[in-house]
């Protein structure tokens, strides 16, 4: 099977393996497991934050930073492909009692004046009757968006409007080190234009589990309460944490090898009659694209692919493929062969 739905479908090298199986270990809750502070303070450094917490996985990073900078009854402002709106089963508003406003954007990328607009919806109804905005959310790189990356330029200009408008604002960093390695800019510049920001190692940097959401010491502090009240507390997790840190010493750099993948898969896409890549010059390593002119739907289309070898999601109307450091160039010329036999009738 040539695995193309996600970038979480990645499995530990055999040197991850060997890696966390020698890793020193203690309890996480109390503060003790060695390993986890190691990488802990290797994500603050590379973030430029003050401290920062292991949790079991992203979609619970959000969750956590969502509650810390929140109170029951505000609005949430965020991009209306955002993951905490259309992939976390509602999580966030459940759990903080948080009004989710959608931001109109292209791509997930939201202007100065898209974010004034939807504060300005929030803020239409006379006080007190209106929510209080209190939070933005951005998304690097943005899922749905087709893998799209926030520049320097265009995180600095959401910052100073947030600040302008009294908000906070933080980051859903999921594939943030796509970002770096996809601008040449450093994780903490993008990091020093947000409040709070977390990184994922279980998608392209290919751990199998793991998450660390920072701040400042007292977002942290704060946060931890929210750790323990949902579970994520752990006992001996430098386990885990110590294929997040043999990530971070060996999978970030190679990371332009899934761009060159993404980009070598839409090319070999867009040639195949009745396909349409919806992003012929992908920024990462996504891929999206849409079957107008087959004679078949996107269930269809992706049953059929898996059924002979490969793993394709449906979007909506469309259909995703997402590069990783389990998928070659070679699985890439596959895959394409393929879709353009499928395309054809074969």
């Amino acid at each position: 099977m040539i695995p193309l739905a996600s970038d979480t479908e990645t499995k530990p090298t055999e040197a991850m393996r060997r890696a966390m199986a020698t890793a020193p270990v203690g309890d996480e809750q109390k503060g003790e497991d060695p390993t986890v502070n190691r990488l802990l303070e290797r994500v603050c450094d590379l973030l430029g934050k003050e401290a920062a917490l292991f949790l079991p996985g992203g979609t619970m990073c959000n969750l956590v930073a969502l509650k810390t900078h929140t109170q029951p009854g505000d609005a949430v402002l965020a991009d209306h492909m955002a993951h905490i709106i259309r992939a976390e089963s509602g999580g966030s508003p459940f759990a903080s009692g948080v009004l989710i406003e959608p931001i109109g954007s292209e791509r997930g990328i939201f202007s100065p004046r898209a974010l004034e607009e939807a504060y300005g919806k929030v803020r239409t109804a006379p006080w007190p009757y209106a929510p209080t905005p209190r939070l933005v959310c951005v998304e690097q790189t943005h899922n749905f968006g087709g893998g799209t990356v926030w520049t320097l330029e265009e995180l600095r200009s959401v910052h100073d409007k947030s600040r302008e408008l009294g908000l906070a604002l933080h980051m859903d960093g999921a594939r943030l080190l796509n970002a770096v390695v996809a601008t040449g800019t450093a994780a903490r510049q993008f990091a020093a234009c947000v409040d709070s920001v977390w990184i994922d190692f279980t998608k392209g940097l290919g751990a199998p589990v793991g998450a660390v959401l920072a701040g400042s010491k007292d977002f942290i502090a704060r946060a931890r309460l929210y750790k323990h009240m949902f579970g994520g507390a752990m006992r001996q997790a430098g386990i885990v944490a110590a294929g997040c840190l043999h990530a971070l010493d060996h999978h970030v750099e190679r990371l332009a090898e899934d761009h060159e993948n993404a980009r070598r898969l839409a090319r070999g896409l867009s040639r195949i009659s009745g396909i349409r890549v919806l992003t012929p010059e992908p920024e990462t390593n996504m891929v999206f694209f849409e079957i107008p002119g087959l004679p078949m739907d996107v269930p269809t289309f992706t049953a059929e692919a898996r059924r002979r070898g490969v793993s394709l999601v449906g979007i909506g109307s469309g259909i995703r493929a997402v590069t990783h450091l389990d998928v070659s160039r070679e699985d890439i010329d596959r895959a394409v062969a393929i879709m353009e036999e499928m395309a054809s009738g074969k």
